[in-house]
C-alpha cells in the first residue's frame, strides 16, 4: 500500500514539472511517519508543496489513524483549534483532508524552515484527540530580486588589483535548493565576481579589481550581475552594474564590529531608539565620507526600522509584534564616496509583553443535564491557549465556586467541566457557567467564557397538598351533582412530571363503596356529591383522595377529606303519648273540685332533627277567654288555669299543636279528650258523645245483669280475671315487640337535662324500664296525681272506669300482679281490648258495688 502511494505521488509531481529526487524523499520519509501513527494523541505529519490548488489531497487521515470512516462521521470528526486552520479541510464523510484555501509557503512562513502548521482533530463518544502537523514544501515560484535595478559605482584608477567593490545581494523567498544558489557577472576584462555568505547565511557578492582601470580608455563600463536559484526550472534575476572610473579612492570603510545586538519591548512606541552602527574610513577629503544603508531588505525591514545615512542611528518606525516575530536581522552596508563598503549586522532581540489574553475555544459542549446525573458527568471541553511566551503564555482556567462543577485537565491546556455535586432542577433549572482563564503576565490579563446550562426534570418530587386533612360541610337533602369542596395539591416537578391527577380511593360507609356517593374531578379535583344526603341516617363521609402525578414511575399523595353534613329541618315533630289509635278512645278526668294548675296529662313528643330544628314548643289550638285548661310552652303539660265552674261543659276535646324550632318551622296536632266529673255514671252518661254510639245503654243493662250473676260465682270469675290478665300480658308483649313507634328513653329519677332538645322540666320525670325482647315487658309510671283515665271501646260492648288510688286497688293489684297508673304513658295495658272487656267489666262492677 505504501509502494501504491508513493507511485501516485510521483506521478502526480511528474504531471507538475517538478523535480523528483529531494521532494520524493521528503514526501516518502512524512508519508512513513504518518502511517505508523495511528492510535488515540497520535501525532501525524503530512508534506504538501504550496501553492496546491483548493480541494486537492493532502492526506487520507481515516487510513493514516487506523479508522473507520463511519467513526469519523458518529463521532463528528472536526478540526477544533490549531495555527493556520484555514488552509485545511477536513472531509470525514471519506476520511481525507484537502486543501481547503491556497497556500503561500514564504506568507506563512518567511524564512523559517521547516515551514509547518498545527491543528487538532478531535473525536467525539469516546474523546480522541489527534495532533495533525502539514509541512509545506517550498517551490521555486519566486526569482531572485536585487533591491535596485542598477547600481553606480566610482572606482578610481589608482585602485589597485584585488581592491573589492560591494555589490550587494539579491533577495529570493524561497528556500532550501530553491534559495539564491550564486552570482554570475558579464564578461569583461577588469572585473572578477566572488560570492560570501553572513553569519545568517545570505549570499552576497563583491567585485574584485583584476586589471587596473584606464580612464582614459574605458571612464565608464556597464556590467550585468545576474543571481541565480538551484529550482528546475532554474529563475533568475538581473542588476545593471555602472562604473565611473575616479580617482585615488583605495581604502573601503571598516565597521567598530561586525555583529550589533540590541533588545527592544515589542510594545516599544515609534521613534525608539535601538541602536547606532559605526564604520571608519582611513581615505580622507570626500572618500572618507561614509554613507549607511540597509544591506537587504527582506520581509518588511523598511517598513519597521529606519536607519540615518551619515549617523548610523536605527530606529523604530513601525509596530512590533513578538507573536509574529521574536528577533529581526538586519544587514548594514557602510559605503564612502568613492563606491567602496563594508558590511555589518544588526541583532534585535523582542521582549515579550503580556499584550494578549487567553483564548477560550469549546470544542463539545451538553447544553442540558438530567437533574439526577452522577458526580463527575462531562459538560463541556475546552482548550485555553495564549500567544504569549514564558510567564505571560502561562493559563489557569477557574470556574465560579456557587456552581456545582468542576475543571479537570489531562492535557496541557485542555480541560473538562464535570459536575461536582447533585443537581436539583427545583432549586436552580439554569445555570450560567463562567469560565475564567488568566495568564500569570503582569499585569494578568484574563478571559471568559459563559456556558448556558439547562438541567432537565426528573420525577422526584411526590404531590404536595397544604394540609392532609380538610373539613367541609353540606347541607342534607342537596341536590345530586352538587360541588362539595376543591383539592388543590402542587408539584415542584416540570411538564408531564407535575401534571396531577385527582383519583377516590375506594372504601365503604355504611357498607356501600364510597364512590356511590362521592365523585371527584380527576383533573380539577373538585369534589361532587352523587346522591343527596340524610342527616338523620349520616352525619359524616370521611373521603380519602389520592393525588398522582403524570412521571413514570408516578408519584403520589393521600389526603383525608371529611364531609360534615348538615341538618335540615325536614322532620316534623312525632307525638308519643297520648297515643292517637282508631282502636280505642282515652279520655283525661279532672274532677270538678280540681284546684288551679290541676295536671291533667302531659303530651310528649320528639323530633328526630338536631339543634334548633328540635327544639319543640307547644300550645292549644283555637283558646278562648274563658279556656279551662292551657299546655306548657316547653313542656307540653297541660293543667288547669281556673276553678271548674257547673257551666263547664264535662266533655272537653283539646287540639295541641306541637311546633319545632326550624326555618319554616314543622308542626303536629295532638287531639286530647277530658271528662269534667265526679262520679263515674255521669262520666259513662257523656261518653255516648265521645264515641257516638247508640248501643251503649243496651250493652251496659246486659253487662249489669252479668255482673250481678257473677257475685254468686265470686271465685269463678277471679279465675277468669287471672287467666284474662295473662293474656292480656301475652298481647302486650307481642305489641311492643311488632311496634314501629320510637323507644321513649330511659330516665333515672331526678334526671337533669343538660341538651338544647329536651322537653320534660326537672320537676316531672318518668321512669321506664323497658325489655323489648322479653314476652313479658312491662311499663312502669310514676303517679303524677290523683286524677283518673277513662278507657273506652269503640264498639261500645264494655266500658270501664278505673280510679287510680292505691288504697281501693290492693286486691285486684294483689290479685292481678297489675299496676295501673294514674296518668300512664303510651301503655298498651291502659287501653283495654274487646276480648278482655267482660272479664275485666265484672272486676270492676264488683269494686263499683263495695
Amino acid at each position: 500500500m505504501f509502494v501504491i502511494r508513493a507511485c501516485r505521488r510521483i506521478h502526480c509531481y511528474k504531471s507538475r514539472g517538478q523535480p523528483l529526487d529531494r521532494v520524493f524523499l521528503w514526501r516518502v520519509l512524512f508519508i512513513m511517519a504518518a502511517c505508523s501513527i495511528s492510535n488515540i494523541n497520535a501525532q501525524i505529519r503530512y508534506s504538501v508543496p504550496e501553492e496546491m490548488k483548493k480541494g486537492l489531497l493532502i492526506g487520507n487521515i481515516a487510513h493514516d489513524l487506523g479508522l473507520d470512516v463511519q467513526r469519523l462521521r458518529s463521532g463528528r470528526a472536526r478540526i477544533v483549534s490549531g495555527d493556520s486552520t484555514e488552509y485545511v479541510e477536513l472531509k470525514s464523510d471519506k476520511g481525507i483532508l484537502v486543501v481547503k484555501e491556497r497556500t503561500d509557503r514564504e506568507q506563512l512562513c518567511a524564512e523559517t524552515t521547516p515551514c509547518s502548521f498545527t491543528f487538532e482533530i478531535i473525536i467525539d463518544n469516546p474523546v480522541e484527540l489527534h495532533h495533525v502537523t502539514v509541512e509545506i514544501l517550498d517551490v521555486n515560484d519566486h526569482s531572485p530580486i536585487f533591491a535596485k535595478d542598477e547600481i553606480n559605482l566610482e572606482i578610481s584608477e589608482s585602485a589597485t588589483p584585488g581592491a573589492r567593490f560591494l555589490l550587494g545581494s539579491a533577495d529570493d523567498p524561497d528556500v532550501g535548493v530553491n534559495a539564491l544558489q550564486n552570482y554570475i557577472m558579464s564578461t569583461n576584462d577588469n572585473f572578477s565576481l566572488k560570492q560570501h555568505s553572513r553569519p545568517d547565511g545570505v549570499k552576497y557578492a563583491e567585485m574584485v579589481l583584476q586589471k587596473p582601470l584606464d580612464r582614459e580608455q574605458h571612464p565608464r563600463l556597464s556590467l550585468i550581475l545576474t543571481a541565480v536559484d538551484g529550482g528546475n526550472p532554474q529563475r533568475s534575476g538581473n542588476m545593471k552594474i555602472e562604473v565611473n572610473v575616479l580617482d585615488a579612492n583605495d581604502n573601503a570603510p571598516v565597521f567598530n564590529q561586525s555583529v550589533y545586538k540590541a533588545t527592544i519591548a515589542e510594545n516599544a512606541p515609534k521613534g525608539t531608539y535601538i541602536t547606532t552602527v559605526n564604520a571608519s574610513d582611513a581615505d580622507s577629503g570626500m572618500y572618507s565620507l561614509i554613507s549607511y544603508s540597509f544591506a537587504n531588505l527582506k520581509g518588511n525591514i523598511n517598513e519597521v526600522f529606519e536607519i540615518d545615512e551619515k549617523s548610523g542611528a536605527i530606529t523604530l518606525i513601525g509596530v512590533l509584534d513578538f507573536e509574529k516575530s521574536k528577533k529581526y536581522e538586519i544587514g548594514i552596508e557602510a559605503k564612502d564616496q568613492g563606491g567602496l563598503g563594508n558590511s555589518a549586522k544588526v541583532i534585535v532581540d523582542l521582549i515579550d509583553v503580556n499584550d494578549n489574553a487567553p483564548v477560550i475555544s469549546v470544542m463539545s459542549f451538553s447544553s442540558s443535564v438530567s437533574e439526577d446525573a452522577r458526580a463527575g458527568t462531562t459538560i463541556a471541553i475546552f482548550s485555553v491557549k495564549d500567544l504569549d511566551a514564558g510567564e505571560n503564555g502561562h493559563v489557569a482556567c477557574t470556574v465560579d465556586r456557587n456552581t456545582p462543577f468542576k475543571l479537570q485537565s489531562s492535557l496541557r491546556n485542555y480541560y473538562t467541566l464535570v459536575t461536582d455535586a447533585a443537581l436539583d432542577r427545583e432549586r436552580v433549572a439554569e445555570y450560567n457557567i463562567t469560565i475564567t482563564a488568566t495568564d500569570s503576565g503582569s499585569p494578568a490579563l484574563s478571559s471568559q467564557k459563559t456556558l448556558i446550562l439547562k438541567v432537565s426534570d426528573v420525577n422526584d418530587n411526590p404531590p404536595r397538598f397544604q394540609k392532609s386533612v380538610y373539613t367541609t360541610y353540606v347541607t342534607e337533602n342537596n341536590q345530586p351533582g352538587l360541588s362539595i369542596f376543591t383539592l388543590s395539591a402542587q408539584d415542584d416537578d416540570w411538564n408531564q412530571n407535575a401534571r396531577i391527577s385527582y383519583l377516590l380511593d375506594e372504601t365503604t360507609v355504611g357498607g356501600s363503596p364510597v364512590s356511590s356517593f362521592i365523585l371527584v374531578n380527576a383533573d380539577s379535583g373538585v369534589v361532587h356529591a352523587l346522591r343527596g344526603f340524610d342527616y338523620e341516617q349520616m352525619k359524616s363521609v370521611r373521603v380519602c383522595v389520592k393525588a398522582q402525578d403524570g412521571g413514570s414511575p408516578p408519584l403520589s399523595t393521600n389526603v383525608t377529606l371529611d364531609i360534615i353534613i348538615k341538618d335540615e329541618n325536614d322532620n316534623a315533630p312525632q307525638v308519643l303519648y297520648p297515643v292517637q289509635t282508631g282502636a280505642s278512645v282515652v279520655a283525661e278526668i279532672v274532677p270538678r273540685a280540681a284546684d288551679v294548675g290541676y295536671l291533667v296529662t302531659k303530651v310528649v313528643a320528639v323530633d328526630v332533627d338536631s339543634g334548633q330544628n328540635a327544639w319543640l314548643s307547644y300550645k292549644l289550638q283555637k283558646a278562648t277567654d274563658r279556656a279551662l285548661f292551657e299546655v306548657g310552652l316547653q313542656n307540653g303539660e297541660i293543667r288547669t288555669v281556673r276553678q271548674v265552674t257547673d257551666k263547664d261543659a264535662v266533655k272537653q276535646k283539646l287540639t295541641v299543636v306541637v311546633e319545632d324550632n326550624g326555618q319554616p318551622s314543622r308542626s303536629a296536632v295532638v287531639s286530647i279528650n277530658v271528662a269534667v266529673a265526679d262520679s263515674f255514671p255521669e262520666v259513662l252518661s257523656e261518653f255516648t258523645d265521645f264515641t257516638h254510639e247508640k248501643q251503649f245503654d243496651e250493652n251496659l243493662t246486659i253487662y249489669l245483669v252479668l255482673a250481678l250473676a257473677a257475685v254468686s260465682f265470686l271465685f269463678i270469675t277471679c279465675v277468669v280475671v287471672i287467666i284474662s290478665v295473662k293474656i292480656y300480658r301475652w298481647r302486650q308483649s307481642r305489641f311492643l315487640y311488632q311496634s314501629n313507634l320510637p323507644v321513649i328513653p330511659y330516665y333515672p329519677p331526678h334526671y337533669a337535662d343538660t341538651g338544647v332538645t329536651g322537653t320534660l322540666p326537672h320537676g316531672y320525670n318518668y321512669e321506664v324500664c323497658m325489655t323489648t325482647d322479653s314476652r313479658k315487658s312491662d311499663c312502669k309510671f310514676s303517679t303524677l296525681g290523683g286524677q283518673n283515665v277513662l278507657v273506652v271501646d269503640p264498639s261500645f260492648t264494655e266500658t270501664m272506669q278505673r280510679t287510680m288510688k292505691e288504697k281501693t286497688f290492693t286486691e285486684e293489684n294483689s290479685l292481678s300482679e297489675l299496676t295501673y297508673p294514674q296518668n300512664p304513658v303510651m301503655s298498651e295495658r291502659n287501653v283495654i281490648k274487646p276480648d278482655d272487656s267482660k272479664q275485666l267489666f265484672c272486676l270492676m262492677y264488683c269494686r263499683w258495688i263495695s
